[in-house]
């Protein structure tokens, strides 16, 4: 076969395998996101290793195609979830969302630091582990309280606040380390790196109107989608502007842009465009991906096995205790707060997008990725278990209002 005939089989198993691998998922009440990563692992080194195969004699390129369609599929994941920040909500949640918000990334960063420091990893990873731990999924909480319908209590809706602010913050942690660790460190002074992501995020958010008026003016073109085409373009010079110039992850300005124009009258028909080719496509090439570049068999079978399950336990425990120590502080009982704390728990695909980012740029190797790839899907799977364990052997909290209203923007996508 030609490296074209090749690829384009690869990708028709890719894209098929993981939608119907999240669909029977999405049958055992588990989220989809999950099917699609187990399809990778399952194509991938930890089991059939098609790329391995005699078949494709073109592995090697084809392989860095999908890892590149991957990558713009991350980018795309996070104008998406830009778009759907819901800033006004951010804001009325209040300060339990933000200090419990608060609460769940710092405890997991000190705690995935510290425990990678004392196993004797670099400081680069250790501080990298750490920042992976920091992830919360918005999407696999908003769904569980959904089905149970305490999406509108004061527990959910804390947890949802929280969880949008903690991808924020975790953004921003995650820019940082990028700049200071994925050149290897101590090259970059670090005053550098701060007046770099300063200015960049300054002239960033100064050229919104210019922004929207480019938006209207495109929207008046007449040609075939303008809106879209435009919309595009911003999103791939906010992202090469963030890492060229910024020395930030280029998924911080696809972030970025994603909530400056989620700010327009557009954000409700490029929410809709965007997430057709963006969750049909290329979403699910990044999901596979992982899975194919994730080796467990590898990474489980010798003494790292250890290393995999106290990050495991690591990671439940700090964002129990950390966002649930924030939720008790501003005055909620101890199993008000252990809802929300049990609400944060799941990484999905935030925690996807940073273990990838790290292991892309040399911060983390591969059998430390392959662990983190574990640790995000059981923390996926357990998520809504203790969620609806919490609610249905605790006391009662406030029935929510208005039930029948769909969830949330900000909770909405990336699953």
């Amino acid at each position: 076969m030609t490296p074209f005939l090749e690829l384009m089989l690869v990708l028709a198993i890719v894209v098929a395998g993981a939608k119907l691998a999240g669909w029977a998922l999405g049958l055992l009440g588990q989220p989809t996101v999950v099917g699609e990563i187990a399809f990778g692992l399952l194509l991938g080194p930890t089991a059939l290793d098609l790329l391995g195969m005699p078949l494709l004699t073109h592995a090697a390129e084809t392989g860095e195609t999908i890892k590149l369609l991957g990558e713009l599929g991350v980018v795309l994941l996070m104008f998406v979830a830009g778009l759907e920040t819901d800033m006004p909500a951010m804001r009325k949640v209040g300060m339990p969302a933000l200090v419990s918000a608060a609460g769940g990334v710092v405890l997991p960063l000190a705690a995935g630091t510290g425990f990678g420091l004392l196993v004797g990893m670099p400081m680069a990873e250790a501080v990298f582990v750490g920042t992976i731990l920091t992830a919360t999924s918005v999407s696999i909480s908003a769904q569980t309280l959904l089905e149970l319908k305490k999406l509108r209590t004061k527990e959910g809706m804390t947890i949802l606040g929280a969880a949008v602010i903690d991808d924020v913050l975790g953004i921003l942690i995650l820019s940082v380390v990028v700049a200071l660790f994925a050149s290897g460190g101590s090259a970059v002074p670090i005053w550098l790196v701060a007046l770099k992501m300063v200015a960049y995020f300054a002239v960033g958010i100064a050229l919104a109107p210019v922004v929207k008026a480019l938006l209207r003016w495109f929207d008046r073109l007449p040609i075939a989608q303008p809106l879209v085409a435009l919309a595009l373009v911003l999103v791939l010079f906010y992202s090469w502007a963030a890492e060229y110039w910024g020395g930030v992850a280029a998924i911080t300005g696809a972030y970025l842009v994603g909530i400056l124009i989620g700010q327009t009258e557009f954000k409700h028909r490029l929410e809709k465009a965007t997430q057709v080719f963006a969750y049909g496509f290329f979403v699910s090439i990044f999901f596979v991906d992982i899975g194919l570049r994730a080796n467990l068999r590898e990474a489980l079978g010798g003494p790292l096995v250890w290393v995999a399950l106290a990050i495991i336990v690591i990671a439940v425990l700090t964002k129990v205790l950390g966002s649930g120590f924030g939720a008790r502080v501003m005055g909620f009982s101890n199993f008000e707060a252990l809802r929300v704390g049990a609400g944060m728990v799941s990484r999905g695909e935030v925690g996807l997008i940073v273990a990838a980012i790290g292991v892309e740029r040399g911060v983390i190797p591969q059998d430390l990725f392959a662990i983190m790839v574990l640790m995000v899907v059981v923390t996926t799977l357990v998520t809504p278990l203790f969620l609806r364990a919490t609610f249905k052997f605790g006391p009662p909290s406030e029935e929510p209002r208005d039930e029948a209203r769909e969830v949330s923007a900000q909770a909405a996508g990336g699953s």
